[in-house]
């Protein structure tokens, strides 16, 4: 129950728990109570409660002076306790200043000189200081006696923040079930007690606990709810955006917690917030940085770090932070023997105040000892690492689970290194079971990225096409195994999803116009923000049923068989270099080809020629731009197949490029161009839509013509097309003219047997599931598509970009087309590159002829594409399209 207002005016001792309960009123009622000419005494409360409002918001340097004269005015007030109690709050200020001896001292001054309620408040306030100095089995002590003292007195809402602050304390020792009980029995006291800011704290720490629990949209949702109630009591919490991003990095999104620690650190450095805070930003945006890859920016985050907590005498952060640095420097190399042993003392020094990080520490111990030639100490760290792979949280594991695989390498032992791997990934599997985002299932993914690589590696050292190839399908499918979410009951995310269709139609409409767009471009940022946030917070269908299937080894056979002696070719890169497996007529062949950093360079290049064909923008005549571009993929064909060449067989060809090669002209390649030629982002895929195809050939079923707005062409091949399928297709939609609404579309598309769109289509790098078709109300984007309950079994897209995709995690794909697959659909035809919407129509015409003649999506865009050569800007309009899926 919350404090009365009448009750808070009764005396300024009410304003001590109002300031951890509703801190702005307390704020202006101390003010009021100063503004009255108080007793020393009251006078004394009065500071005090400011100075812990300060504290709460971050201005640590303002708060100590508050604190100071609240315990000068005690001691003129003459009361023991009244100074014990401030002295108290004081010290735990002066730690949070970086100010540690002196804030230890007044703490062990207030609990040897304290009795009763207060003794138990100061031995609480001693524990939580060294909770947060990393000594946790002294804080544990005090905690344990303050919380007995507490309970004695019936003091509910100090014995709440002591229960907390032991949680939090066994987390650090990792005692999770412990840390749950306690934040349980704290959450009911506080609600209980009317105390505002520290329930919001106990959600907060119900989504730690829940990320440690490996419950990441329940971890995402709390720390959402916690923050819009931080943000209406006005108060900052940086606690909140350490365990943002600590979810951030659990999800395997670790450019994103880069982004957040950064954001905190500023506000923090702006209001002059409380460096031991900044100090464990720091840390956090460091361990972030080097997920990331940005090795050198998370070295010099870490040291500044590490620097902080040593200046501030705070041992347990210290040491966490030179594991980072180390990790960091070994990223970036040279290891040598000076980082060995730093190594070897980082472990020794976790050790000893027994943080779960020990396993990390010995695994990257490992790595440095087996770099710089020392095998022996090397398996001693390990080993040692290993022992808790089979148990724990699941990223817990796979840390072990990896240092068992590198051991077994370093052991020649084959057999252990495949073993630790597939355990590895199982795990993971679990991991990723509960997460109902596409992009969190995506960028998990890159948890597993090493394991995945090692299994590849060795299946290449032994000579094996078809291990390789199980391998390769065991990381690529991973994503698509767990069925696709489809938020479709959630009403704000579609609330959501319609502003955002409003406010970008507004914003191209006035930067057309020339009219400011700052504000509405912020709109729009805010509003993607909210999607993505509620996407990320959705539980997946297996954590939804309480079930989980892993994917297992994939099945080599049953893809021969279905193949027949048809090719399909796997691109595989493992260790910077492209291999090709040509799999068909029975048998799995391997062939190296060219690095794959030299053959993206050329599809780029490709691509780019495409381009400028397409809007007459190369500086060569058109017949002979397309002459330089068929060069290109002269040399592209080389560089990829190589050797392949021979082995190619003389029918259609599935392609399974890596994630970074999908969206490429694969029909550019002299091998490649007269081919019914399939795109898929695995083999797995291929195979569930080649199986979707089979279960729905049926001529019969709902054909939809879209037409968007602001086409060049103004997508006239769709009255074109509604004409020919008139014809001999009732079952026709036609949207177009402001018909071709969202959600009209959506409804339409949803179960269809061929959709046709002629829509602009946006291709968004920077956060591709907002990737977009553009209809007449707004942007449809991935998110939208996936509230389709099954997806048209054909589609084709006739605008810009809309088959580009994005690499995720290692090695997945996001974006529109692939978007699709999982919901059922066979195939797709989109463009790699913007085209030329004039020669997208003639291109467009001759496909739906073959279409209506009964070929295969791939196959009739190759036809189609012969009816193109004539002409250089349609030839590489044509070259510029592909088929995904299995038609």
């Amino acid at each position: 129950m919350a404090v009365p207002p009448q009750q808070a005016r009764d005396g300024p001792e009410d304003l001590l728990p109002l300031a951890l309960s509703r801190p702005n009123d307390a704020f202006d009622r101390a003010r009021a109570v100063l503004a009255a000419e108080p007793t020393p005494y009251a006078a004394s409360m009065a500071h005090q409660a400011i100075g812990l409002v300060l504290r709460e918001f971050g201005d640590i340097d303002a708060s100590v002076r508050e604190l100071q004269t609240a315990r000068r005015l005690a001691r003129l007030s003459g009361s023991a306790d009244r100074e014990v109690d401030v002295l108290g709050t004081l010290g735990v200020a002066l730690v949070l200043a970086g100010r540690t001896q002196s804030g230890r001292n007044a703490l062990n001054e207030a609990a040897n000189t304290s009795t009763g309620r207060l003794h138990g408040r100061s031995l609480f306030r001693r524990g939580a200081v060294l909770h947060i100095l990393g000594h946790h089995r002294e804080a544990l002590t005090d905690l344990n006696r303050a919380i007995a003292v507490l309970r004695a007195v019936d003091d509910s809402i100090w014995q709440a923040r002591a229960l907390t602050e032991r949680a939090f304390t066994h987390l650090a020792l990792g005692g999770v079930h412990r840390a749950a009980a306690d934040l349980q029995r704290a959450e009911a006291l506080f609600v209980a007690s009317g105390q505002e800011l520290e329930s919001v704290d106990a959600t907060a720490h119900r989504g730690l606990l829940a990320l440690r629990l490996g419950d990441l949209p329940a971890a995402l949702t709390c720390f959402d709810d916690a923050s819009e109630r931080f943000e209406k009591l006005d108060t900052m919490e940086p606690g909140l955006s350490l365990n943002r991003c600590e979810a951030l990095l659990a999800a395997g999104l670790p450019d994103d917690a880069v982004r957040e620690a950064d954001r905190a650190i500023t506000r923090l450095e702006r209001i002059h917030g409380q460096p031991t805070k900044r100090a464990e930003l720091l840390l956090m945006a460091a361990t972030s940085a080097l997920a990331a890859g940005q090795h050198t920016k998370a070295l010099e985050r870490a040291t500044e770090a590490a620097r902080l907590f040593h200046r501030q005498g705070r041992g347990w952060w210290r040491v966490h932070a030179r594991l980072v640095q180390l990790r960091a420097g070994f990223a970036a190399g040279p290891p040598t023997l000076t980082m060995l042993r730093d190594a070897h003392q980082c472990v020794d020094e976790l050790v000893a105040v027994a943080s779960p990080d020990v396993p990390l520490a010995r695994l990257t111990a490992g790595r440095v000892a087996l770099a710089v030639g020392y095998a022996t100490l090397a398996d001693e760290h390990l080993t040692a690492a290993a022992v808790g792979r089979h148990r724990g949280p699941a990223l817990s594991r796979a840390v072990a689970w990896l240092s068992e695989a590198l051991r077994g390498e370093a052991a020649g032992d084959r057999r252990r290194v495949m073993h630790a791997c597939r355990s590895g990934l199982n795990v993971l599997d679990e991991h990723r079971s509960i997460l109902g985002s596409s992009e969190l299932l995506a960028q998990t993914t890159a948890h597993g990225a090493e394991m995945a690589n090692l299994g590849q590696r060795h299946a290449l050292q032994l000579g094996r096409a078809r291990q390789l190839l199980s391998w390769s399908e065991r990381w690529r499918a991973i994503a698509l195994a767990v069925p696709a979410v489809r938020p479709s009951d959630d009403a704000h995310l579609q609330a959501d999803l319609a502003s955002v269709r409003d406010v970008t139609r507004r914003l191209a409409r006035s930067f057309e116009r020339g009219l400011p767009t700052a504000k509405l471009a912020r709109d729009q940022q805010r509003l993607e923000q909210a999607i993505r946030a509620r996407a990320m917070r959705t539980f997946g269908a297996t954590a939804q049923r309480g079930s989980h299937t892993r994917p297992g080894d994939f099945d080599v056979g049953a893809l021969l068989d279905e193949l027949g002696n048809d090719r399909l070719l796997e691109l595989v890169d493992v260790d910077g270099a492209l291999h090709v497996l040509v799999c068909g007529a029975g048998r799995v062949r391997r062939f190296a080809a060219a690095p794959t950093a030299r053959v993206s360079a050329e599809l780029d290049f490709a691509r780019f020629g495409l381009t400028r064909i397409a809007y007459g923008r190369s500086a060569h005549a058109p017949t002979d731009a397309l002459e330089i571009l068929t060069r290109s993929g002269e040399l592209i064909n080389q560089l990829v197949l190589g050797e392949a060449r021979r082995h190619l067989g003389d029918g259609p060809m599935v392609i399974v490029p890596p994630g970074r090669l999908q969206a490429v002209p694969w029909s550019l390649l002299p091998d490649l161009r007269e081919r019914a030629v399939s795109v898929a982002p695995s083999a797995t895929t291929w195979l569930r839509a080649r199986r979707a195809r089979g279960a729905g050939d049926s001529d019969t079923g709902r054909v939809v013509l879209v037409r968007g707005p602001g086409l060049a062409s103004q997508g006239a091949e769709v009255p074109q097309l509604a004409a020919a399928y008139r014809l001999d297709d009732d079952d026709l939609v036609v949207l177009e003219n402001g018909t071709a609404t969202a959600a009209r579309v959506l409804s339409a598309m949803d179960g269809a047997r061929l959709v046709h769109i002629a829509a602009h289509g946006t291709f968004r790098a920077d956060s591709p599931m907002f990737s977009a078709l553009v209809l007449d109300d707004g942007p449809l984007t991935v998110y939208d598509l996936q509230r389709m309950h099954r997806g048209p079994r054909q589609i084709v897209l006739s605008s810009c970009d809309s088959g580009a995709v994005a690499p995720a995690g290692a090695d997945e794909v996001l974006g529109l087309a692939s978007s699709l697959i999982p919901l059922g659909t066979a195939g797709i035809v989109a463009s790699v590159v913007a085209v030329n919407d004039d020669a997208a129509v003639r291109l467009m015409t001759a496909l739906h002829q073959r279409l209506r003649s009964g070929a295969g999506l791939a196959e009739a865009l190759c036809q189609a594409r012969h009816e193109m050569s004539s002409d250089p800007v349609a030839s590489a309009t044509a070259l510029s399209f592909i088929a995904l899926g299995a038609g």
